[in-house]
């Protein structure tokens, strides 16, 4: 059904559009992850049966997703920063209510593999590493309006490493943003282009090119991984998004007016749960036929 894949884009969009778990979580909890990267594979490696295939299902899909990223990118900017603690919760809540839906999607697999547990700590390290040692954060945000030839390469590298985090079912692209000092300045730069103001083309260029060359490199290698060592990246994808949660935490430090990291004070318990019943709700929808 046309609408079923525009509401599974739409989702999606959303999803990656803000810090907390991924696209492909959202992929992972409705169903078609292995067909949303064996699509993405198909149209670049696939025969021609395979490519008109993929084309059709990734239009379905691209719809909804490019109508859901134009609507969070038009708003985000302007309620993200003055709203950073309530968000930081809803996300919590996407995440901690993934984590084990995640793991019931796949506990044959998993309990098969118990010897491949360490690749939880794994992905947990990954993700705090980044955090901790991120140069941008601690209140150094990234100014994107004097785009050096040093910048332009550190923008075109985070959209690689972005669109990366968007398509495994872990930590979100956003997310890497938000801890490279870049989510506010790239959601901004998209709005103005949104916006008929072109001022920023040159950033909002780099970033998709960044964007582009990721997704042809590391599609094939996800495909690969899941099919050859499953267990392995099942239990690296919990850990990242376990980490994200440390990476969440500590997101309001990395803004334009830096502020403290998140606490228990902060918390909001209201859009914890409003965060954890959205992903229910999209785990029902699993149930939806094409």
């Amino acid at each position: 059904m046309y609408v079923v894949q525009f509401v599974r884009g739409f989702c999606m969009a959303l999803a990656d559009s803000v810090p907390g778990v991924s696209g492909g979580t959202i992929a992972f909890l409705l169903g078609f992850y292995d067909q949303f990267i064996g699509s993405i594979d198909d149209l670049i490696t696939g025969n021609m049966e395979k490519k008109k295939k993929a084309v059709f299902f990734l239009i379905k899909l691209g719809i909804g997703w490019v109508c859901g990223m134009v609507l969070a990118m038009l708003i985000l900017a302007s309620v993200f920063e003055s709203h950073i603690y309530a968000i930081s919760s809803l996300f919590i809540g996407f995440i901690i209510f993934a984590i084990p839906i995640v793991a019931k999607e796949e506990k044959d697999c998993l309990l098969a593999k118990k010897a491949a547990i360490p690749f939880v700590l794994l992905g947990i390290i990954v993700v705090c590493a980044i955090t901790y040692f991120n140069p941008a954060g601690g209140g150094e945000g990234v100014n994107l309006e004097h785009l050096t030839p040093g910048l332009g390469i550190f923008v075109f590298v985070a959209g690689m490493i972005t669109i990366s985090a968007m398509v495994v079912p872990g930590i979100s692209g956003s997310t890497l943003l938000l801890i490279m000092g870049l989510y506010l300045p790239i959601v901004t730069a998209i709005k103005d282009i949104l916006h008929l103001d072109f001022a920023a083309f040159p950033t909002v260029f780099l970033f998709g090119c960044g964007v582009i060359v990721g997704a042809l490199s590391v599609v094939k290698v996800i495909r690969k991984a899941l099919e050859k060592f499953r267990a392995q990246t099942i239990y690296l994808i919990i850990g990242l998004m376990l980490g994200s949660l440390y990476a969440v935490v500590m997101g309001p430090t990395t803004l334009d007016v830096p502020q403290p990291a998140m606490s228990l004070h902060e918390f909001n318990i209201l859009f914890f749960v409003i965060g954890g019943a959205l992903i229910l709700g999209l785990q029902k929808m699993k149930g939806i036929k094409k």
